[in-house]
């Protein structure tokens, strides 16, 4: 089945020439099917890439979604246009009253503030709390995984000696989780930060689990023991040249940037990229779809009465 999307998304025509499942919400009216409402709350300057990326990992299953993308009303984006935001974006309090199987709260540039003197954060936070009874799983990505992890349990991110990017092998550190079913026992992620969560502050956590870590990039992906709060701090779904740009892009204002660890052919930015995270990075995005399928209530109005 397809994802559904607004008629005129630019990810929707260049995904159809990638021969990505998609289609507009006006042919979808003819289906009688229940698709899986999710929203994406994209806090990245660069909207449009952002929304293609996680519509393409979307995209990847038999199940059939409907997306609304959102952003913060307290913040104006200066990389995007604002008729793209006018048509395709809806702001936290005009959908705060609907109920979501999904969301997914991405990262965004904001590493070197603390949480409170982001510009959004109160926004944010009031989404956050939300996300409590108004949506059955919640993806957080990046800095999103660490501003939820701060939300809901207090956890705090450190700074890293230096940015950590690159594409770095992980293990599985808990067995049998939905999120990581037909994963093998090692796989690779992006990343690309500046901060961490520590290992030793998660543990203190009784109810969430420990599911994929990486010995050089640290804690991967985290989640609440029935997957209602899932925490990731790679990019599972990163295209092929977007690390490539962010290096390009630092080297022009330091020359003295670091090669992405593990991306280019034998770390030589010369010899092109090699692309080996995008097959559990789709199996990633297919097993939550699937297992928000499996278990949220039919009639999402019962939400508030799921387990969390």
């Amino acid at each position: 089945m397809p994802i559904l999307v607004q008629k005129g998304l630019p990810a929707y025509e260049i995904l159809k020439k990638e021969n990505v499942f998609v289609m507009h919400r006006e042919r979808a009216k003819k289906q009688d099917i229940r698709p899986l409402h999710i929203a994406v709350v994209n806090l990245m300057p660069t909207k449009k890439t952002t929304e293609t990326q996680l519509i393409r990992m979307l995209a990847n299953t038999p199940l059939q979604v409907d997306l609304q993308l959102l952003s913060m009303d307290s913040h104006k984006p200066s990389h995007t246009d604002r008729l793209h935001m006018e048509t395709f974006y809806k702001t936290f309090d005009e959908i705060k009253s609907r109920r979501y199987d999904g969301m997914i709260i991405t990262g965004a540039p904001v590493e070197f503030l603390p949480f409170e003197e982001v510009d959004y954060w109160k926004e944010l936070a009031e989404l956050l709390e939300y996300t409590k009874t108004g949506v059955f799983s919640t993806l957080h990505i990046c800095w999103g995984a660490q501003a939820g992890l701060y939300y809901h349990y207090g956890v705090n991110k450190y700074f890293l000696p230096k940015k950590l990017s690159g594409v770095f092998r992980h293990r599985l550190t808990t067995r049998h989780s939905e999120l990581t079913r037909g994963f093998d026992d090692e796989f690779f992620v992006p990343h690309s930060r500046y901060t961490q969560i520590r290992r030793e502050d998660v543990e203190k956590i009784a109810e969430i689990d420990i599911l994929a870590e990486s010995g050089e990039a640290g804690l991967h992906m985290i989640a609440t023991k029935n997957n209602r709060m899932i925490y990731v701090q790679g990019h599972s779904e990163y295209d092929r040249d977007t690390l490539k740009m962010e290096y390009e892009r630092d080297l022009g204002a330091d020359p003295d940037t670091a090669v992405p660890v593990n991306y280019f052919q034998d770390d030589d930015p010369e010899k092109g990229v090699i692309v080996k995270w995008s097959g559990h990075g789709n199996l990633f995005f297919a097993n939550w779809l699937n297992y928000v399928y499996q278990e949220t209530p039919f009639d999402l109005n019962d939400l508030g009465k799921a387990e969390r």
